[in-house]
């Protein structure tokens, strides 16, 4: 989200803080620990973001270098649209995309309830297949 790998380290340490802080505050009825870490740690880089006055933007490709290159696993016309659709989606939507297929997530740690969370995953990847369409 930050784009900026020094800025995330800090925005990490200050998450664990305040989990810390606010461990009593946590609720396993409304779900597990690691959606409610995964939401401090969303919290603590959105309060950075508007800390610095800039739009969050999720990164597009992946961090594993490890395989062979993208490039060489799918087509790159295809490659084309679906960054360009990523970049197209609203903040929430890519946020949701990032976080049940980057970070996976299940529906139940999206949202307060996984109904919510399938709707709006749904929501999401049907705008992103109708923004991936290439003209033939």
């Amino acid at each position: 989200m930050l784009r900026d790998p020094a800025a995330a380290e800090d925005v990490v340490a200050s998450a664990f803080e305040r989990a810390y802080r606010k461990r009593r505050q946590f609720d396993a009825r409304r779900g597990t620990a690691r959606a409610w870490m995964f939401g401090v740690a969303r919290n603590a880089a959105l309060d950075e973001l508007r800390r610095r006055r800039r739009r969050a933007v999720l990164p597009l490709d992946p961090a594993d270098e490890s395989g062979p290159p993208p490039e060489e696993l799918e087509d790159p016309v295809r490659r084309a649209a679906v960054r360009a659709a990523l970049e197209s989606l609203r903040p929430r939507d890519r946020e949701i995309v990032a976080l049940k297929f980057g970070a996976g997530l299940s529906n139940g740690e999206l949202a307060t309830s996984e109904s919510n969370a399938g709707t709006l995953v749904h929501r999401a990847m049907t705008t992103l297949r109708e923004a991936c369409r290439v003209p033939a």
